[in-house]
């Protein structure tokens, strides 16, 4: 029975498309987000593909290994969002706001960073003009979030 009930989890979880969320979260102008870690290649590239919809107090915490310009992509993805990019001191060095999401594969248009960075939170589209997010602002990280 634990077997099967271990299985069960993991189909759950795989079908829900999750990176980690062992509960994690992020302060972001006063706001606190519900966070899912996307810290290694698989779980960076799949991102929030195929997600019909996500909470408004959640988002998904993209973990680099070093500070460099970013680039994403709406490809797969369903929802529109905010891309928010962060320094290695977690400050916000760009923003790509209600980018629409994008069902033309490989032909999705890239976001880039206009400056280098390290972490990139995704929100809901129109999160960070309710927060009215300026270039500074500073990202706070829950326990559990750390850089490698």
């Amino acid at each position: 029975m634990p077997l099967m009930r271990t299985l069960l989890t993991c189909s759950l979880l795989i079908l829900a498309g999750c990176a980690s969320t062992g509960g994690h979260w992020v302060e972001l102008a006063g706001a606190r987000y519900q966070v899912e870690l996307a810290q290694d290649d698989a779980t960076r590239a799949r991102g929030l593909m195929f997600r019909d919809q996500m909470p408004a107090d959640h988002g998904m915490l993209f973990i680099h290994e070093r500070q460099e310009p970013q680039a994403y992509w709406m490809k797969n993805t369903r929802i529109a969002l905010d891309i928010l990019y962060f320094d290695n001191q977690r400050k916000l060095v760009s923003q790509q706001r209600d980018v629409p999401p994008c069902s033309a594969g490989n032909a999705c248009p890239p976001y880039p960073s206009h400056r280098p960075a390290r972490y990139v939170l995704e929100l809901n589209a129109g999160q960070a003009a309710k927060l009215k997010l300026e270039d500074g602002a500073e990202l706070g990280f829950g326990p559990g979030i750390e850089a490698r």
